[in-house]
Parts: C-alpha cells; sequence; structure tokens
C-alpha cells in the first residue's frame, strides 16, 4: 500500500476537516492500548497515528505491533500514520527511527528533524513538535515530500490563517483541537524525579499515571502536567466553538489526544458538530465533564495558553 497523499482541501464554508486520532502520549498497558485502538477503529476518526513520540523506555508495544495495528486501521477503512520519537538521544533510538522511517506501506510522521532525511522524497507528515513557523519553510519541505503538517500548538488564528493561505499546492494542514497541550521536551524524566528516581532507573512510574501527573501552583490551581520527558498543559486544549472559523479557513484535519477515557466520545462529539447533528453549545458541556482539569483555548486566539477565551456562541 503506498501512503496516500491524494486528499484536497478547500478554503470554503462547506469544507467538513477529517477527524484524526494523535498517538498515544503516556505509558499504558499492552492490552489496555489494544483495546483502546479497538474502540477508535469504530469511532467517527478518519486519521489514526501510532507509534512511541515520548520515550523509547516504553516498550510494551513494538514497531512490528504499530505495523500490525496499521493494517487493522487500513482494513477499517481509516488512513494509518506511523509517528516517530520527538526527541531522538542515542544510537539505538536513531537505529530504530530508520527502521520506521524504511517502512514505506505507511506515511510517517516526523516528530525530529533527523526523520526528514530519511523521508526525503516520499509523503510525510510534520508533527507539531517540529518548529514549522512559516510558508518558506512549509515551501521547503514540501519539495522534499511534505504531505501535511501539524501546525505548532502555541500558534494561533492569525498564524494559522497566513499559513493556510500561502501553503503550497497539495500539502494539508491539521490543527491540534482536543487534548492537553503538548508544550515542551526535555532529556531528564521529571515524573521520576518527582519520584526522586533517576531517569536510567526510572520503574516506568510514568505508567502510574494515565493522564499524566498534574502539578498545581501554590494556591492550589492545575498549571502543568509531567509526562516522562514532556511537559503538558493541565488543562485540555479546545477548539470545538472554533469548528465553523477553522472549517471556513480551509483546516484540513482536526487532532484529538487520547486521554484514558471518553475519548471515543470526544471524537463523536466533534463528528457530531462538524455534522450539523449537536450544536456547540450542548458539545461543550459533554466535554467539561471530560476534561480532568478544565478547557482551555488561550494559545488559538492570542492569550495566555491556559485561559479560555471563546465562548460556544462565538462562531456561530
Amino acid at each position: 500500500m503506498n501512503p496516500d497523499r491524494t486528499m484536497t482541501s478547500s478554503s470554503n464554508s462547506s469544507h467538513r476537516p477529517r477527524l484524526s486520532l494523535g498517538s498515544i502520549l503516556y505509558l499504558w498497558p499492552r492490552e489496555r492500548v489494544m483495546d483502546f485502538y479497538a474502540e477508535m477503529i469504530e469511532s467517527p476518526v478518519d486519521v489514526i497515528y501510532l507509534g512511541e513520540t515520548i520515550c523509547s523506555k516504553r516498550r510494551q508495544l513494538r514497531p512490528e505491533d504499530y505495523w500490525e495495528l496499521a493494517e487493522r486501521v487500513v482494513a477499517a477503512g481509516k488512513q494509518a500514520v506511523v509517528s516517530t520519537l520527538a526527541l531522538i538521544e542515542s544510537d539505538g533510538e536513531l537505529k530504530t527511527l530508520q527502521r520506521i522511517c524504511a517502512d514505506e506501506r505507511f506515511m510517517i510522521e516526523a516528530n525530529d528533524l533527523g526523520a526528514l532525511g530519511y523521508l526525503e522524497g516520499r509523503p510525510f507528515v510534520a508533527g507539531h513538535s517540529i518548529n514549522l513557523y512559516n510558508h518558506r519553510t512549509l515551501a521547503f519541505l514540501a519539495e522534499r515530500g511534505l504531505a501535511r503538517w501539524v501546525l505548532p500548538v502555541e500558534l494561533g488564528r492569525e498564524t494559522a490563517a497566513d499559513l493556510l493561505r500561502l501553503r503550497p499546492e497539495g500539502v494539508e494542514c491539521e490543527l491540534f483541537a482536543f487534548g492537553r497541550l503538548p508544550l515542551a521536551y526535555s532529556a531528564r524524566c521529571f515524573t521520576a524525579y518527582n519520584r526522586n528516581l533517576a531517569k536510567d532507573d526510572c520503574q516506568f512510574c510514568c505508567g502510574d499515571y494515565p493522564d499524566g501527573l498534574t502539578v498545581s501552583t501554590q494556591d492550589g490551581q492545575p498549571f502543568l502536567t509531567l509526562n516522562g520527558i514532556q511537559t503538558q498543559s493541565a488543562n485540555t486544549h479546545n477548539l470545538l466553538p472554533a469548528l465553523d472559523e477553522v472549517r471556513s479557513m480551509g483546516v484540513d484535519l482536526l487532532r484529538i489526544s487520547p486521554q484514558s477515557a471518553h475519548t471515543a466520545e470526544v471524537a463523536e462529539v466533534f463528528a457530531k458538530v462538524l455534522d450539523g447533528e449537536m450544536d456547540t453549545a450542548e458539545g461543550m458541556a459533554k466535554l467539561r465533564d471530560w476534561a480532568p482539569s478544565g478547557l482551555c483555548d488561550g494559545y488559538w486566539t492570542g492569550q495566555a495558553g491556559h485561559s479560555a477565551g471563546l465562548s460556544p456562541m462565538e462562531t456561530r
């Protein structure tokens, strides 16, 4: 199977973005991962990203397991994309990266610039951790095979609109639409550090936090989430109230990031609002119940990332 690069985009209000499911960012037991994907294959998402993007020590699933899952995704009529690590630190990780990129059955999401050298000349996705901030970089990567890019999460509606207006022909734009925001990566494992453990002897303690370890301010307000080497927002980023806006921009895909509960229901809400089967206010009421620390959209609106500036009525 050749990676699909035939999807087209539109810039009018009738354009209906597809839904994607990002890779699982947390350490879940193998059985739970398998059950999760069995459920999500039956959900309204159109594209499913598979692969370990955070820590190479998380080996519950091997590349062969992700390739097998990808075959199931394709058999269900959806697109499978295999994702790479966001931070390459060792020779072993580089060899795994080379191995993943050498498999041409599925499109690859590059989350580290080191992957691009192995993908040149074939369609690939640039993940949000690649700092793709302007149309010149888009054009440069499009000449080397870029088929889709995920807008870096700290960029807002104005930058998104500019990039969409100037993007190369045939290159799709994907927005991170729901989930705890991926903010930073470090060589240190802060989840292990919280347990007074060395990174090399972490005892896989991140597995005790299926949605990450929330860090609060001194006055008890959720602030950040620790997920191994990754730092996330505490609040859940949510663009449901902006669906009319992103539709009119011509955004092609909206990414839902997996969480330990209600991911399929979140996808259902987005699909129903996109299809006019549910109004935004009803959808927002459901999403609030499924966000562990509350909702935010500040980066999209040009405010502090943890803030919530959009109302359910703003784009209706």
